[in-house]
């Protein structure tokens, strides 16, 4: 059994092609402008995250937060970046922002553990 950040993934993963399945043009074309949303263009796709990141975190859910999180590693932003970003999410967003900022540090420990490659077991002879 994963992390809860795998279960996280394969939960939206299987979710969001069941929601697919629907067929709902509506729903559709909201999944498509929330791609569209981070894709280059005046800003870069990578800075688009880490704002979606401080959006998520003052509007306090932890399920964007950790695909925000995902995709900014992905992208290379550094622990300290990140951890000014949450910073301003904690002044915008105030005292009650704190449990997801906890979770968001947690998150980006795990997503760094998965970086980390495994310690090797010496064999013995």
């Amino acid at each position: 059994m994963g992390n809860r950040l795998d279960e996280f993934r394969a939960y939206r993963a299987r979710m969001n092609e069941r929601i697919s399945e629907i067929g709902h043009r509506d729903i559709n074309r909201f999944f498509s402008l929330d791609s569209a949303a981070y894709r280059d263009g005046a800003l870069d796709a990578r800075t688009k995250e880490l704002l979606g990141l401080v959006a998520s975190t003052v509007l306090r859910c932890n399920d964007c937060i950790d695909y925000h999180l995902d995709q900014c590693v992905k992208l290379g932003w550094s622990d300290a970046e990140l951890y000014d970003a949450l910073n301003v999410a904690l002044v915008v967003g105030g005292s009650i922002v704190i449990p997801h900022l906890r979770h968001a540090i947690e998150t980006i420990d795990l997503l760094r553990a998965e970086q980390s490659p495994p310690a090797s077991v010496a064999e013995s002879d």
